[in-house]
């Protein structure tokens, strides 16, 4: 089996050593890391003090968006919701795959729907960490996989991973459909990028990844062959369709737009996220806030440089330079931006690089503290006023 130019950066097609059962079976200390560090964040938030007296349990299933996914679960669209200020606030915001997944899990086991929300995470979050690992593997090695996995898994906002949120779902198939890519298995990656779609709405990053690796593999072999074609026009069909259906629904093909400005959720340039930037910058101790923010702006910025500069594959940048487009410049709930850039892990590339040059207890030593401070500030973040 060989593994062409397009998620290689070279011209020449090489043999695809991810592929062979070794490799395969190695990813497997890539998943223990994963589930070792997010086990580490479930047990610190459930012995963490808390006001609200809500368990561990109530955190993960049963609160913000997984109460929406659960409506959606057990009866369907059409619920709304009038909020303080009087928005009128509609579950159609929300994508249908993973309150599908539930609503099955549900039928065939004694779970309600949060609880299934949980195993879909559960079950989708190592299989994100398989595939990131392959990913990281084809292109800098074992080591640079296997931190790759360590570094996503512990990420200041990685409880998220392990709620019944949509994020641990939406990462397993990206990171599946862009390892397809890499292998031109086009109708594979299609596939997994359409039900991307079906998760989030930033699921379209996968289509166009998908559409720029389909443009890389074109140019180099001057075909397109029918299997090519058939993943180029599978990808984007799960999020146009679900658009779609909401415009039929609402009566307008630019209803799922309207659906979102009324949860105050646009694309601004960036606009919103500046002032609300400047307006945390005049005072103490919010300015704390502003700096962090712009710190971590930086961050995200910076690592987006610093793949471009390692030229990255086009796929991934393609894919990750959408999905921090979306996540800096729209309007919305801005102490969701951390969990928006969630996705976004190939900005971790360049980091597991330099971490997998340096000395074993050093790099584990780096993981150890991230994991440990993840693990914290989740459990700070869940047990506050929250959503993430």
């Amino acid at each position: 089996m060989h593994v062409g130019s397009v998620l290689t950066g070279h011209d020449t097609p090489v043999n695809a050593p991810e592929a062979s059962a070794p490799v395969l079976r190695r990813a497997w200390t890539a998943v223990a890391a994963f589930a070792a560090v997010r086990a580490l964040g479930v047990l610190v938030l459930a012995v963490w003090p808390r006001a609200n007296g809500a368990g561990a349990h109530e955190l993960l299933s049963a609160r913000w968006d997984s109460l929406w996914y659960v409506r959606v679960a057990e009866s369907g669209y059409d619920f709304t919701l009038t909020a303080p200020d009087g928005r009128v606030l509609s579950d159609q915001a929300f994508f249908p795959l993973l309150p599908w997944l539930e609503r099955a899990v549900g039928a065939v086991s004694p779970l309600g729907p949060g609880d299934a929300g949980l195993l879909v995470s559960g079950v989708a979050g190592p299989l994100a960490a398989w595939g990131m690992y392959l990913i990281g593997h084809h292109l800098h090695g074992h080591r640079a996989g296997l931190l790759l996995v360590a570094l996503w898994a512990a990420v200041p906002v990685g409880i998220v991973q392990s709620m019944a949120y949509s994020e641990a779902l939406f990462v397993a198939l990206a990171a599946w459909a862009l390892y397809a890519v890499a292998r031109r298995r086009w109708i594979e990656a299609g596939l997994l990028a359409s039900l991307a779609g079906l998760t989030r709405p930033v699921g379209l990053a996968v289509a166009a990844a998908l559409w720029a690796g389909a443009a890389v593999e074109a140019r180099r072999t001057r075909h397109i062959g029918t299997r090519m074609l058939a993943g180029v026009v599978l990808a984007p069909l799960g999020a146009a369709g679900f658009i779609l259906w909401v415009g039929l629904r609402r009566g307008g093909p630019l209803a799922y737009l309207e659906v979102q400005a009324e949860w105050g959720n646009g694309f601004d340039g960036g606009l919103a996220y500046a002032k609300f930037i400047v307006a945390h910058l005049g005072g103490w101790p919010v300015v704390l806030a502003g700096l962090g923010l712009i710190v971590g702006t930086a961050l995200a910025l910076w690592a987006y440089g610093v793949c471009v500069r390692q030229r990255q594959p086009l796929p991934l940048l393609v894919y990750t330079g959408i999905v921090v487009a979306l996540a800096l410049c729209s309007s919305g709930y801005f102490g969701s931006k951390p969990r928006l850039l969630l996705p976004a892990f190939p900005l971790l590339l360049p980091v597991a690089l330099a971490l997998s040059r340096v000395r074993a207890a050093r790099a584990a030593s780096v993981v150890a503290a991230l994991a440990l401070g993840s693990a914290v500030y989740g459990a700070t973040w869940l047990s506050g006023s929250g959503p993430p």
